[in-house]
């Protein structure tokens, strides 16, 4: 345990993309990297410690743009980094993701078996993040990167992702995205929920006190301090198969658009059942200041307005009587999209690969992630509601069903297919600036 528990963050020292919010309209890339040669692999930490955007840079040189790095429990295991030091990490990123397919609920089409190569196996070391407004920006940023891993032969790119985010921050189902996400103290970072309190900074970023008293920070101190841990996950969207099912489950268009609202907890301009219960309200789908600020317990406790098993209240049910406390479930979660977007009113599948790439940020693997994964998403007990699943990224099998509270009768919508398939991922830890310099200078 470090001596070193106080909560003020060191902003200087953390990667950027674990706190900062995206612009809007972004293009992005992940660009994954084998090391093959010890050497190589440190200096392209130390290079990357140079070129890695830290939390205190709000405007870099090239505009809202910047670079991050992770990487693989394989990945600290090819630097170099001591046996003892990797029994330090949490358990989950020691095992890697595949290994954890079947909490997960990736079973199935969405097994590892399965996987786009070479996601989820111990080739994957690295993991570079870019991010800017524009794809012109974007390959900028690149180009500044770039540095960072030219002329090592001993470190091989071996799969990139390019992505974007439209101005009308849509995902491929046509909802607007990237609504929610907490506050962290000493961030400077404004919550989107005014109503909910900003969370311990060591529900984020390891080496800080969480929510439970706690410090975790892996060691030694130097290597474990300002870092996080990262889920990457590629997930393909079954687009006209969510649109054909709307359709066969509805009675007309506004009936339909009432479905898919009731499925999400949010219209698709974004603005929320809870507020808007009736009909959609694109205005306030648009107002970061108004379309988040809601809460459960008051005003719709039995969820006649926003369904307890839709998929927004699943993944936060904020101050709902659930199971277990929501807060210890919070986390940062960024999704962009990929993939060429699926032409209006078309219900036929055209073969074209699209989705979003999904980012989880937090300091537990388990107690966050892992575990909305499968008791919230996958699960339905901790609602009382048995083992229904989330209705959009749930694991179906097209035997369950989803269940819309109403009076005097319940609506129920059966059969449910799966609408995502996990075509990917891993686990990664997003070191400080500090421990990229350690890993740069580690010795054999």
């Amino acid at each position: 345990m470090t001596e070193r528990t106080h909560d003020t963050l060191e902003l200087d020292d953390i990667q950027r993309g674990v706190l900062s919010p995206r612009p809007t309209p972004y293009a992005a890339t992940y660009i994954l990297f084998r090391i093959d040669d010890r050497a190589h692999g440190r200096e392209l930490m130390r290079r990357a410690s140079e070129v890695v955007t830290a939390a205190t840079d709000s405007m870099s040189p090239l505009g809202e743009t910047w670079v991050s790095i992770a990487l693989t429990c394989s990945g600290l295991r090819a630097l170099g980094v001591p046996q003892e030091s990797l029994d330090t990490f949490a358990w989950e990123f020691r095992q890697g993701m595949a290994a954890r397919a079947k909490v997960l609920g990736d079973t199935g089409e969405s097994a590892p078996e399965t996987w786009e190569t070479p996601l989820g196996i111990s080739d994957v070391h690295v993991v570079l993040t870019a991010l800017a407004p524009d794809p012109a920006q974007l390959e900028k940023a690149i180009d500044h990167a770039r540095p960072a891993y030219h002329r090592l032969p001993g470190v091989t790119a071996i799969w990139r992702q390019d992505c974007y985010a439209l101005p009308t921050e849509t995902e491929p189902f046509g909802y607007r995205d990237g609504i929610s996400h907490p506050a962290v103290e000493g961030s400077g970072i404004a919550g989107s929920n005014p109503l909910e309190t900003p969370l311990k900074a060591g529900e984020i970023v390891l080496g800080y006190r969480d929510e439970l008293g706690g410090v975790q920070t892996p060691q030694p101190d130097v290597l474990g301090r300002n870092g996080t841990y990262v889920a990457f996950r590629k997930l393909h969207q079954r687009v006209a198969a969510f649109r054909r099912y709307l359709k066969d489950s509805s009675t007309g268009p506004e009936d339909e658009e009432l479905l898919a609202a009731k499925i999400m907890g949010r219209w698709r301009s974004g603005a929320p059942l809870a507020l808007s219960p009736l009909r959609d309200d694109p205005a306030l789908g648009a107002d970061r200041s108004r379309n988040n600020t809601f809460l459960y317990e008051r005003d719709d406790p039995a969820g006649f307005t926003t369904p307890p098993g839709c998929h927004i209240r699943r993944a936060n049910p904020r101050d709902a009587a659930v199971a277990g406390a929501p807060r210890l479930h919070r986390m940062i979660r960024r999704g962009t999209v990929y993939g060429p977007p699926l032409a209006e009113g078309i219900l036929e599948d055209d073969g074209a690969d699209r989705g979003l790439m999904f980012t989880f940020i937090g300091a537990h693997l388990g107690r966050q992630f892992e575990f909305v994964q499968s008791q919230w998403m996958n699960d339905s007990v901790f609602f009382g509601s048995g083992d229904a699943r989330d209705p959009i990224v749930g694991s179906g099998d097209g035997t369950g069903d989803f269940t819309i509270p109403r009076r005097p009768v319940r609506r129920r919508l059966p059969s449910l297919p799966r609408f995502v398939v996990t075509r990917g991922g891993e686990y990664c830890f997003m070191p400080g600036l500090s421990a990229l310099r350690w890993l740069g200078a580690l010795k054999d």
